[in-house]
């Protein structure tokens, strides 16, 4: 598992108490009540001045992500605060003002919400939802390897994300555990839309993500399109049960190798039907790949799946 470690606003270092819809809440050493209001409308021009900052819940190359509570409505997010002189050094103003935009837009139960932003001289603060239970990625350091119960439920909650996504034309293209959260009941939040791109009719070449999951197409400077996302969902089910990704190896000639013949191999203990879906799904070819409605109806997904829906989430 040795992927960079990106800022996500799920990492809940020392704080004693997880929090969300209807829950107490320690903040600080104060239990405060539940979540019961939204925040203010976006049309009210919000300030730093509006929350009250709690405890730090990860450190980034462009800053800092804080457990926040709004003043008037007591409501807890993570507020991410971005600096501009650093990002406008790095070039990659683009990258945020395109994770605000398509963010911002998508309301799924497994996609973390990004509810709202602002700026000061110095400054982007985004107001996105808090995952109490943190990254995904650190959840797997800790267990070393998922249960097939665990990783079938993840891969359903992922597939019925990325449905969505494809469906607003939105591709994220850096799927990872790193970019996955986890809710207070361990449901999944996709997080960091920093390279996610609306589809457009041209297919894009930009190559990005992370080496480990790159597809064959970008490795090799192709057109790709939202495809990319089956290859990425392949890899991760296939970290989540084995604890490492399948083309990791000791130098990055050597991975974009393995990764450009497909160069799959499977440990013994990998069960049949997970063995199936992600040879299903890591497939040179992109059009090969199964879709992403075949993943949640694969049988090792319907058999083991735990998937429990918010009472909120009508398919």
């Amino acid at each position: 598992m040795a992927h960079k470690e990106n800022v996500n606003p799920g990492a809940l270092g020392s704080l004693a108490k997880v929090s969300t819809w209807g829950v107490s809440v320690l903040l600080g050493g104060v239990l405060y009540p539940p979540q019961t209001h939204l925040l203010p409308p976006p049309r009210k021009t919000l300030s730093i001045e509006d929350f009250e900052i709690g405890r730090p819940l990860g450190k980034g190359k462009f800053g800092n992500v804080y457990l926040a509570r709004e003043k008037g409505s007591h409501f807890l997010v993570a507020l991410k605060v971005l600096f501009k002189s650093q990002m406008e050094k790095e070039g990659v103003e683009h990258q945020l003002r395109r994770e605000i935009e398509i963010q911002a837009h998508l309301r799924h139960p497994n996609i973390l919400r990004l509810y709202n932003y602002f700026h000061d001289r110095r400054r982007v603060y985004l107001i996105l939802e808090y995952a109490p239970r943190g990254e995904l990625y650190k959840e797997l350091q800790k267990c070393r390897r998922f249960d097939e119960q665990r990783s079938a439920t993840i891969m359903e909650e992922l597939a019925d994300a990325l449905i969505y996504c494809h469906a607003k034309k939105v591709i994220h293209r850096d799927i990872k555990p790193e970019n996955l959260l986890l809710g207070l009941k361990g449901e999944l939040k996709i997080a960091d839309f920093g390279w996610s791109v609306h589809a457009p009719s041209l297919r894009r070449k930009t190559m990005c993500g992370t080496l480990d999951y790159l597809p064959p197409e970008m490795i090799e400077g192709q057109p790709h399109n939202e495809k990319v996302d089956l290859w990425c969902a392949g890899v991760l089910c296939y970290e989540l049960l084995v604890g490492h990704p399948p083309f990791e190896s000791a130098s990055h000639t050597e991975t974009y190798r393995r990764i450009t013949k497909v160069d799959l191999r499977f440990p013994p203990t990998m069960p049949e039907g997970a063995r199936d879906l992600i040879g299903k799904l890591l497939r040179h070819v992109p059009a090969e790949r199964l879709p992403l409605r075949a993943v949640l109806e694969h049988p090792w997904v319907r058999a083991n799946s735990r998937r429990v829906l918010p009472p909120a989430y009508a398919p």
